[in-house]
């Protein structure tokens, strides 16, 4: 059975996504959103069940990879702590309903995928992210995957080299303290939240009880290049060469661990004991 009555999650991670930024939009309005899609959908179709298997998308928001997932015929079903992304994911024809990562409304041992693709960075209590992975763990069939991501802790050093912000002594010590200790304030662009190392995420899912873990990087090492491309442009760079050559850089350094810290998202790959 699941846990009863966690914590409440951050108001300011509520607000962030409930009014301040649109997340439907976030993977198709700009070049790196587009790469991350891009990226992930290759990786999780490396590794998923065939259809129709039963997938938990975890922190889905509007559905962005509920619906893509559904077209493919696995049966999905999402569940996001923001009322908002609930109401677009149904809208746009996923079955989805409120709920909370760390207390799940599913049953033991229910579904053959369970994604995580944004609780655990928004839960910066370690004792939050074990509670969302063990709930993951709970609702998995042994046997069954669990995908859960988190964006690199070296993120934000290179976005903000790419878009020439290092230049700011403000910025320069919002992410010196990113890199001590993987955790954002929530002031400036982004709300709060926790950024992972490859070895920590793998650490992480590993102590929930999943064996097999591997953890594959998304945008690849170049990705920042899309992002000063476009800020410095004004225009989208999808479709051209640069984009399609920074796509090429991330599937190439997708076998190489040392190249994780390069990049903008990870993804962790575990699964329950059979």
């Amino acid at each position: 059975m699941p846990p009863t009555s966690p914590t409440p999650l951050s108001p300011a991670v509520l607000e962030f996504y409930g009014s301040t930024v649109d997340e439907g939009r976030r993977l198709s309005a700009s070049g790196d959103g587009v790469l991350e899609l891009v990226r992930t959908q290759e990786l999780l179709l490396d590794r998923l069940p065939q259809a129709p298997a039963r997938v938990l998308d975890v922190g889905g928001g509007p559905g962005t990879h509920a619906r893509w997932l559904q077209e493919d015929g696995y049966r999905v079903r999402v569940v996001d702590p923001v009322a908002r992304h609930v109401k677009a994911a149904r809208a746009a024809g996923c079955v989805a309903e409120v709920g909370d990562a760390r207390a799940l409304d599913a049953g033991d041992s229910s579904y053959e995928v369970v994604l995580l693709l944004g609780p655990l960075y928004h839960l910066i209590r370690s004792g939050d992210r074990a509670a969302a992975l063990a709930e993951a763990f709970r609702v998995v069939r042994p046997g069954g995957l669990v995908v859960a991501a988190g964006i690199n802790r070296y993120a934000s050093l290179f976005e903000h080299a790419a878009l020439a912000h290092l230049d700011r002594e403000r910025l320069r010590e919002s992410v010196g303290r990113i890199l001590a200790s993987g955790v954002h304030d929530g002031r400036g662009g982004f709300t709060e939240a926790y950024f992972h190392t490859g070895q920590g995420l793998a650490e992480e899912v590993r102590a929930a009880g999943f064996a097999e873990v591997e953890v594959r990087g998304v945008e690849g090492p170049a990705w920042g290049m899309v992002k000063a491309a476009e800020q410095y442009t004004g225009g989208s760079v999808v479709g051209t060469p640069l984009f399609d050559s920074v796509l090429a850089a991330a599937r190439l350094a997708d076998s190489y661990p040392d190249l994780l810290a390069a990049g903008s998202h990870l993804l962790a790959f575990g699964r329950r004991p059979a």
